[in-house]
Parts: C-alpha cells; sequence; structure tokens
C-alpha cells in the first residue's frame, strides 16, 4: 500500500484521528481554526449530563439513579457535578450545551443509529461517506492520508485518497512494521510522522509492561494531549475525532459514580487537556460530541435505561458565542414526550452540526446543507451559537 509522506492521518486503537494537513492558511489570509469532533457511542444520557431543575415528572421516575447536587447553569438545567472541566468552560463562557436535540432517527437500533451519526443521512447504510469527511471535501481539506487504525470511521470518509492501516493486533503495529515506516520517511525529514511513529512505539512499550492502556480512560487521555500539541501547529491538523464508548447502560447506569458518568468523565478529560494543551490555539478551536440518540426517561428494573430518543450536545472552545443552554425545551410530561417514553427532539443536531462546519471551514452554511446534507431544510444557528 503506497503510504502518503505529507498529509498523514494519525490514531491508534480507534479513538484518535487526527486529518486536514498543509492547508495553505498564510496564503489564504485566514486564520487556522479547528474542529474536534467527540463521538459518545452507546447512546449518551442528556439528563444525566445535563439535568432539568426541578420537574417532579422526571424525579419520580429517576429514583434510584438521579445525580445528587448537580451544578446550576441557569434557572431550568443543572450539570453534572463531576464534570468540573466542562464547567470551568463554563465559568469562562467557552462551554455551550445545546439540550433537547438528536438526529433525526427514531428507531433504536445502535447499528442504524451510529451509522445515521456519522452518514449524516435518514436511511441507514445508504450513504458510503460522512458528513464531516463530505465537508472536509469541499473546504479543499484534500490529499492521501493513513489512519493507523482499525477502522477510519464512516465519518471522515469522503476525502479523496484517506486510506487505512490496519496493526495485526487490532490495537497497535508491530515493531517491525513500526521500523518500517520509520525507514521509509527516515531520509525525507518527516518529523511529524517520525514523532508519531515514536509516540506509537513508546505506547506499545508501555502497554507490554502492564502500564494500563488498555484503559480506554487512560488512552484517551495521553492521546488528547498529543493531538492538542498537533492542532496548534501553523501546519498542523484541522480536525480530530474521538471515539468513547460504553453510554449504552442498560443496567447498572447508577447515581453520581455510576457507569454512565465514567464515560462522561472521559468525555471531560478530553475536553480539559485539549484547553490546557491547545494553549492560545483554543481560542480558535470548536469541540463538539455526536452521540446516536439519547435515553428513557424512566429508568429500568435493572437501575439503567433504554434506548431513547432526545439527548444534549456539549460544546467548548474559543469559536463559541457565550456560555449558554440552548434549547426548545419540549417538556417531559407523558403527552410531552416522544412515544409517550423518551425526551423529545425539537433541534435537528445537523443544524448544529452545519453550522459548526460553517464557522470553522469558513464555508456558506447553504452549501454546507446543500453539499453536505443533501439539501435537507437545517436551521442557521451560526449566529446563535458561534462567533463570526
Amino acid at each position: 500500500m503506497k503510504i502518503s509522506r505529507r498529509n498523514f492521518l494519525k490514531g491508534t486503537a480507534t479513538t484518535l484521528f487526527l486529518a486536514g494537513f498543509n492547508f495553505p492558511v498564510l496564503a489564504s489570509g485566514s486564520r487556522k481554526k479547528n474542529l474536534v469532533v467527540i463521538m459518545l457511542r452507546g447512546g449518551m444520557d442528556g439528563l444525566t449530563a445535563v439535568p432539568v431543575i426541578g420537574d417532579k415528572n422526571f424525579e419520580k421516575r429517576r429514583k434510584k439513579i438521579l445525580i445528587e447536587n448537580p451544578i446550576k447553569l441557569d434557572s431550568d438545567f443543572a450539570l453534572h457535578p463531576k464534570l468540573n472541566a466542562f464547567y470551568n468552560c463554563w465559568k469562562d463562557n467557552t462551554g455551550s450545551i445545546v439540550h433537547a436535540t438528536s438526529i433525526p432517527y427514531t428507531a433504536r437500533s445502535h447499528f442504524e443509529g451510529q451509522n445515521l451519526m456519522e452518514s449524516g443521512g435518514k436511511v441507514p447504510y445508504q450513504e458510503k461517506t460522512g458528513w464531516l469527511g463530505r465537508a472536509m471535501k469541499i473546504a479543499n481539506y484534500k490529499g492521501d492520508g493513513l489512519a493507523l487504525s482499525l477502522p477510519m470511521p464512516l465519518l471522515l470518509r469522503g476525502v479523496p485518497k484517506n486510506n487505512n492501516y490496519y496493526p495485526s493486533d487490532d490495537r497497535l503495529p508491530r515493531e517491525d512494521t513500526l521500523e518500517l515506516l520509520k525507514s521509509i520517511y527516515a531520509d525525507n525529514s518527516e518529523e511529524e510522522l517520525l514523532d508519531m511513529m515514536n509516540f506509537i512505539k513508546k505506547r506499545k512499550n508501555e502497554e507490554m509492561m502492564g502500564m494500563g492502556f488498555g484503559s480506554g480512560k487512560r488512552k484517551n487521555g495521553n492521546l488528547s494531549k498529543h493531538a492538542a500539541e498537533y492542532l496548534k501547529k501553523p501546519d498542523g491538523p484541522r480536525v480530530a475525532v474521538f471515539e468513547v464508548n460504553g453510554f449504552d447502560t442498560h443496567a447498572a447506569q447508577g447515581g453520581i459514580n455510576g457507569t454512565h458518568t465514567k464515560c462522561l468523565l472521559e468525555m471531560d478529560e478530553i475536553i480539559e487537556n485539549l484547553k490546557v494543551n491547545l494553549k492560545d490555539s483554543y481560542k480558535d478551536t470548536l469541540i463538539l460530541t455526536v452521540t446516536e440518540f439519547g435515553r428513557t426517561i424512566a429508568q429500568n428494573g435493572g437501575n439503567g435505561t433504554e434506548h431513547g430518543y432526545g439527548t444534549a450536545l456539549f460544546m467548548a472552545g474559543g469559536l463559541l458565542k457565550k456560555s449558554q443552554v440552548y434549547s426548545d425545551w419540549p417538556g417531559l410530561k407523558r403527552n410531552e414526550l416522544y412515544q409517550g417514553r423518551d425526551l423529545n427532539a425539537t433541534i435537528d443536531a445537523r443544524s448544529v452540526y452545519a453550522s459548526a462546519m460553517s464557522t470553522v471551514f469558513d464555508l456558506d452554511f447553504n452549501r454546507i446543507e446543500k453539499e453536505v446534507f443533501f439539501g435537507d431544510k437545517l436551521q442557521n444557528m451560526s449566529d446563535k451559537l458561534f462567533k463570526a
């Protein structure tokens, strides 16, 4: 397989992907802006992360998994009290939430929902590219790419000549493969590539020594620090994608110290590491989350929740207009719920994604609506959520 030297899409163990290198920032006269997407797989419970304040309809349905002592954000909504990094963003006007939102999918299948979460379409498995990849293509973020992952997420597909390298152990490249890659680039002064090869080699050695890189939290924590170092470079990548798994909490979801909370903390750590390590580039960065659906209002017999519909979307970064919980709140009375069981979604999450890409990629919103989201009528939320 031909390996690109110039544009290297980096990642390990299906947790990190970087793309959009060597974009001519100086030639275009525009400043470099970054977009980071965190995919929350399994169906993130927006009402665990961002509970509504004082709603008895909600409280009586979740007696055993309620989040105690949440942090009040405004008169209507609170924040999970362990999301300290996001709350720090909130306090300095670089953290926002869109609540009662979802992609337009209601059939409750993980396979279909995650496919549509990444493709941006309406019919499962119909599209072969992702909404982020299509937008990168029209923004001219083109070129050969290589993902040291298995496999490259659908979300990023659509940029010509992106390739994948498949590690033999489904986790990290073999030692001989790393040495081969390094030898290929050694004479060409590909510093970024060699640096990443050394980083992967170090991770492999640490894993072999039992230093815990099998833990998703530890893995994403280290990768988010490393990603920030590349994102802040003038000729570095403009796009990063992380994956956080485990939100499908049908049982033992728990309250403040439950399984769902552990997943949210992984998301929070990524946000914190990016903010700290991006330094001045944080002001020109937008971080946002995606998930396939929310979870039911009522807890089940196993102190968990089932697949639902409406959820919440987190955003952080200096490109936000201000800290806010943006929502067209539908209410939680039984007749206000979707199918009598779920938080209804009143905002198409694709409207947020289209507005975000319009801001970060400097693309016309109507063009994104037409070429990325197949002409579906979406709401331009750029002036409500983001800085010009």
